[in-house]
């Protein structure tokens, strides 16, 4: 059984999908951060990098997109010429563009020009006649669907038929084909009338998307805890499905939602770095410039029988928690898990399966690559907005995001040689020093302290302040008489 547990109060809206009870997706937005992927600028050209093969967009926000040149359509070139980026766009140039990616790191969005307007149970393409039927469904399915989308009229546009169409018939389709139309005739009336860099479509908010995309007949409820964003779903499955209406059921109290189903709880332990297994193994998440790494561990599991069997319970009971989390915290790059060693080429062959097969229920796209040599299962998975960590977290003011600080004892070190030369380059016969708390305790104590060595050996007279127990450990300031 599938739920979306839907909660807004003053400072933002969460998702939750629910999958057999447990947290398996998590969305948040927030005022001050709204994913843009989805939307469609009417931007102009900031400069084209012929080395790249790219252009930066001026879209009117903080940073540039970057629009790359297998992402531009045209009709510019002969069939089988190499497309080049200064053939089809010059700096200047007014062109309409769609955001596939937020800005990551520094990293500005990422865009195209192949613009794709979401349905329920279809997406528009009005600026291509191709149409398409989703590859997650059945061959017979997907038979059906194809006479279904002949049928309809998209002209001058195009269709895909989505994974949610299933079991959908030809007029809840056109239905939702015809208020697509209508949308885009809306985005084409505001691109006429707007100059760049401007927003003229910008994608529904969180709680619409969230219904749009997940929603389907599998699902139990959907649970909302505001009036008026209950109002607007409703209103929104009456024009799209009105056969889902009934699905939406509003749970008003005075705590918000996720308290209630104690759903709180499993929004903080997706920030957690360790994740513990039912059987008593655990897995630890670590993010990285580069990739994230996954690291799977029996703990105090030992099993009762053979080694191998005890390895190969754990490594199966991580397939599917860290798929669990990759989806819960919306991991996406370059991903490496490094299970635990079996001896036996079958079980090898059986967790990568297992893996897989977990990983079907993913929206995201995702590619597996065989174990490797030293035994490690490399993947990656599409990452279109930023991770629960990057909205909910910033990096550590102390260790700058790097997971370590400073030892008490290396920054006693490095303080006792800034006062050094300190002293010895100050002509004066002493000096007043402010150094956190416990440097301080750490220079005065013992049967020798190092304060006064130090002042023996420099010939200078040393004061110490103490300084706020927030500052780094190996803070040192000279403080004015």
């Amino acid at each position: 059984m599938r739920q979306l547990v839907v909660s807004r109060d003053a400072l933002e809206t969460r998702v939750a999908l629910l999958e057999e009870g447990r947290m398996a997706e998590l969305y948040v937005e927030r005022p001050g951060y709204r994913s843009l992927v989805g939307n469609v600028y009417k931007g102009r050209v900031e400069n084209v990098l012929a080395g790249m093969d790219a252009a930066f967009v001026d879209l009117g926000l903080d940073r540039n997109g970057f629009l790359y040149v297998d992402e531009v359509t045209s009709s510019e070139g002969r069939s089988g010429q190499t497309r080049k980026i200064t053939n089809l766009l010059q700096g200047g140039k007014e062109v309409l563009v769609q955001v596939t990616r937020d800005a990551m790191g520094g990293k500005g969005p990422r865009l195209t020009t192949q613009i794709a307007i979401p349905g329920r149970y279809l997406v528009y393409l009005p600026k291509t006649s191709a149409s398409g039927v989703s590859r997650r469904l059945t061959d017979a399915e997907r038979e059906r669907l194809r006479l279904v989308c002949a049928a309809l009229d998209a002209a001058p546009g195009g269709m895909i038929i989505r994974t949610a169409a299933e079991g959908a018939d030809e007029e809840a389709i056109g239905r939702d084909l015809r208020f697509l139309q209508r949308v885009w005739a809306g985005v084409e009336r505001r691109v006429a009338t707007c100059s760049a860099p401007s927003l003229v479509y910008a994608e529904a908010e969180l709680p619409m998307r969230a219904v749009r995309d997940l929603l389907g007949p599998e699902f139990g409820a959907v649970l909302v805890d505001d009036r008026k964003l209950y109002r607007r779903l409703v209103n929104y499955l009456r024009a799209v499905s009105p056969e889902l209406v009934y699905q939406v059921d509003l749970r008003e109290g005075e705590s918000p939602l996720f308290e209630r189903l104690g759903l709180d709880g499993e929004a903080r332990e997706a920030l957690r770095r360790r994740v513990d297994l039912p059987s008593g193994g655990y897995i630890v998440i670590d993010h990285t410039e580069a990739m994230t790494v996954i690291d799977v561990n029996t703990g105090r599991y030992v099993g009762r029988r053979h080694l191998e069997d005890t390895i190969v319970r754990t490594n199966s009971e991580a397939c599917r928690e860290i798929v669990r989390q990759l989806r819960l915290r919306d991991i996406g790059g370059i991903i490496v898990i490094d299970f635990i060693d079996m001896t036996v080429q079958s079980n090898r062959t059986a967790i990568l399966m297992a893996l897989e097969t977990e990983l079907a229920q993913d929206r995201s796209k995702t590619y597996v690559v065989e174990v490797s040599p030293l035994g490690l299962v490399e993947m990656t998975r599409q990452n279109v907005t930023r991770g629960l960590r990057e909205v909910l977290t910033v990096p550590c003011p102390r260790c700058h995001g790097d997971g370590h600080v400073l030892s008490q004892d290396s920054a006693l070190i490095a303080v006792e040689r800034r006062l050094r030369a300190l002293a010895l380059s100050s002509g004066l016969p002493g000096l007043r020093v402010e150094v956190h708390p416990q440097i301080a305790a750490r220079l005065v104590g013992g049967g020798e302290p190092l304060l006064s060595r130090l002042e023996e050996e420099t010939g200078r007279r040393l004061y110490l302040h103490l300084a706020d127990d927030t500052v780094e450990l190996d803070h040192v300031a000279v403080v004015p008489d």
